[in-house]
Protein backbone atom coordinates (compact mmCIF):
# COMPACT_ATOMS: atom_id res chain seq x y z
CA UNK A 1 0.00 0.00 0.00
CA UNK A 2 1.16 3.17 -0.77
CA UNK A 3 1.20 6.75 1.06
CA UNK A 4 -0.43 9.40 -1.02
CA UNK A 5 1.74 12.70 0.89
CA UNK A 6 0.70 15.50 -1.58
CA UNK A 7 -1.75 18.14 -0.37
CA UNK A 8 -2.94 21.16 -1.84
CA UNK A 9 -1.49 24.64 -0.25
CA UNK A 10 -5.11 24.86 1.11
CA UNK A 11 -5.30 21.59 2.73
CA UNK A 12 -1.97 22.47 4.27
CA UNK A 13 -2.74 25.69 5.12
CA UNK A 14 -6.02 24.36 6.62
CA UNK A 15 -4.76 22.21 9.13
CA UNK A 16 -1.87 24.32 10.08
CA UNK A 17 -4.68 27.19 10.99
CA UNK A 18 -6.19 24.54 12.71
CA UNK A 19 -3.29 23.46 14.85
CA UNK A 20 -2.30 26.98 15.71
CA UNK A 21 -5.81 27.45 16.78
CA UNK A 22 -6.46 24.48 19.40
CA UNK A 23 -2.62 25.21 19.87
CA UNK A 24 -3.74 28.89 21.27
CA UNK A 25 -6.57 27.80 23.02
CA UNK A 26 -4.51 24.88 25.00
CA UNK A 27 -1.76 27.54 26.25
CA UNK A 28 -3.91 30.08 27.19
CA UNK A 29 -5.98 27.30 28.98
CA UNK A 30 -2.41 26.14 30.99
CA UNK A 31 -1.12 30.04 31.72
CA UNK A 32 -4.61 31.21 32.73
CA UNK A 33 -4.72 28.29 35.48
CA UNK A 34 -0.96 29.57 35.98
CA UNK A 35 -1.96 33.12 36.56
CA UNK A 36 -5.02 32.28 38.64
CA UNK A 37 -3.69 32.24 42.54
CA UNK A 38 -4.34 29.19 44.35
CA UNK A 39 -5.86 27.61 41.68
CA UNK A 40 -6.72 23.47 41.57
CA UNK A 41 -8.35 21.21 39.60
CA UNK A 42 -10.22 20.11 42.59
CA UNK A 43 -13.93 21.75 41.45
CA UNK A 44 -13.72 19.71 38.26
CA UNK A 45 -12.78 16.52 39.58
CA UNK A 46 -15.61 17.06 42.52
CA UNK A 47 -18.45 16.87 39.27
CA UNK A 48 -16.54 13.64 37.66
CA UNK A 49 -19.49 11.20 37.80
CA UNK A 50 -18.32 9.16 34.93
CA UNK A 51 -16.22 6.79 34.03
CA UNK A 52 -13.33 8.51 35.52
CA UNK A 53 -15.33 9.46 38.90
CA UNK A 54 -13.35 6.97 41.08
CA UNK A 55 -9.63 8.12 39.97
CA UNK A 56 -11.12 11.95 40.11
CA UNK A 57 -12.25 10.88 44.37
CA UNK A 58 -8.69 9.38 44.49
CA UNK A 59 -7.07 11.96 43.45
CA UNK A 60 -9.10 14.87 45.45
CA UNK A 61 -8.44 12.92 48.64
CA UNK A 62 -4.77 13.02 48.28
CA UNK A 63 -3.14 16.51 48.64
CA UNK A 64 0.13 15.51 47.22
CA UNK A 65 -1.36 13.80 44.02
CA UNK A 66 -3.80 16.64 43.59
CA UNK A 67 -0.83 18.84 43.69
CA UNK A 68 0.79 16.79 41.13
CA UNK A 69 -2.25 16.48 39.04
CA UNK A 70 -2.72 20.46 38.76
CA UNK A 71 1.29 20.86 38.13
CA UNK A 72 0.72 18.54 35.34
CA UNK A 73 -2.11 20.03 33.96
CA UNK A 74 -0.99 23.31 33.78
CA UNK A 75 2.24 22.98 32.77
CA UNK A 76 1.16 19.66 29.93
CA UNK A 77 -1.09 22.85 28.44
CA UNK A 78 1.24 25.09 28.56
CA UNK A 79 4.04 22.59 26.87
CA UNK A 80 0.89 21.46 24.65
CA UNK A 81 0.01 24.28 23.40
CA UNK A 82 3.66 25.76 22.46
CA UNK A 83 4.02 22.91 20.38
CA UNK A 84 1.31 22.88 19.05
CA UNK A 85 1.56 26.40 17.79
CA UNK A 86 5.79 26.70 16.89
CA UNK A 87 5.26 23.05 15.40
CA UNK A 88 7.72 21.23 17.43
CA UNK A 89 6.97 17.37 18.32
CA UNK A 90 3.74 18.19 16.35
CA UNK A 91 2.66 14.52 16.39
CA UNK A 92 3.46 13.93 19.78
CA UNK A 93 1.75 17.40 20.91
CA UNK A 94 -1.32 16.72 19.18
CA UNK A 95 -1.79 13.40 20.43
CA UNK A 96 -0.59 14.35 24.37
CA UNK A 97 -3.25 17.10 23.63
CA UNK A 98 -6.50 14.42 22.82
CA UNK A 99 -5.59 11.96 25.48
CA UNK A 100 -5.38 14.72 27.97
CA UNK A 101 -8.98 16.31 26.45
CA UNK A 102 -10.41 12.87 26.75
CA UNK A 103 -9.14 12.27 30.16
CA UNK A 104 -11.59 15.82 30.74
CA UNK A 105 -14.57 14.39 29.00
CA UNK A 106 -14.66 11.38 30.40
CA UNK A 107 -14.61 12.90 33.85
CA UNK A 108 -17.46 15.53 32.86
CA UNK A 109 -19.32 14.22 30.08
CA UNK A 110 -22.55 14.70 28.77
CA UNK A 111 -25.01 11.80 29.08
CA UNK A 112 -28.15 11.75 29.71
CA UNK A 113 -28.77 11.07 33.62
CA UNK A 114 -25.83 12.51 34.59
CA UNK A 115 -26.43 16.53 35.72
CA UNK A 116 -24.07 18.91 36.90
CA UNK A 117 -23.78 21.27 39.54
CA UNK A 118 -21.55 23.85 37.42
CA UNK A 119 -23.64 25.05 34.24
CA UNK A 120 -22.03 24.22 30.84
CA UNK A 121 -21.54 26.66 28.00
CA UNK A 122 -24.10 25.10 26.14
CA UNK A 123 -26.99 22.07 25.74
CA UNK A 124 -25.12 19.39 24.53
CA UNK A 125 -25.72 15.40 23.93
CA UNK A 126 -22.71 13.11 24.39
CA UNK A 127 -20.71 15.41 21.96
CA UNK A 128 -19.27 18.19 23.11
CA UNK A 129 -16.77 20.79 22.28
CA UNK A 130 -14.03 18.62 24.31
CA UNK A 131 -14.97 15.87 22.57
CA UNK A 132 -14.62 17.49 18.72
CA UNK A 133 -11.53 19.20 19.88
CA UNK A 134 -9.93 15.47 21.11
CA UNK A 135 -11.13 14.44 17.40
CA UNK A 136 -9.46 17.68 15.65
CA UNK A 137 -6.20 16.61 17.35
CA UNK A 138 -6.29 13.12 16.26
CA UNK A 139 -6.91 14.32 12.82
CA UNK A 140 -3.70 16.76 13.52
CA UNK A 141 -1.78 13.78 14.32
CA UNK A 142 -2.39 12.26 11.10
CA UNK A 143 -0.99 14.82 8.89
CA UNK A 144 2.46 16.04 8.60
CA UNK A 145 1.86 20.03 9.22
CA UNK A 146 5.35 20.15 11.55
CA UNK A 147 7.46 19.00 9.00
CA UNK A 148 6.20 20.96 6.06
CA UNK A 149 5.10 24.56 8.45
CA UNK A 150 6.91 24.42 11.96
CA UNK A 151 10.13 23.83 13.83
CA UNK A 152 9.71 20.07 12.83
CA UNK A 153 10.59 21.22 9.54
CA UNK A 154 14.72 22.25 11.24
CA UNK A 155 14.39 19.22 13.05
CA UNK A 156 14.36 16.92 10.21
CA UNK A 157 17.21 18.86 8.54
CA UNK A 158 19.83 18.71 11.12
CA UNK A 159 19.08 15.18 11.71
CA UNK A 160 19.16 14.44 7.75
CA UNK A 161 22.86 16.44 8.18
CA UNK A 162 23.69 14.58 11.16
CA UNK A 163 23.19 11.21 9.13
CA UNK A 164 24.82 12.18 6.19
CA UNK A 165 27.58 12.98 8.18
CA UNK A 166 27.33 9.48 9.67
CA UNK A 167 27.18 7.39 6.28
Amino acid sequence: MTENRTFTNLQLTSLVFLRLLIGWHLLYEGISKLMIPGWSSSGFLRESQWIMSGIAKWIISNDGVLNTVDFLNTWGLIAIGLGLIVGLCTRISAISGALLLLIYYFNNAPIIGIEYSVPSEGNYLIISKTLIEAAALFVLAVFPTGSVIGLDVLVARFKNKKNKKGL
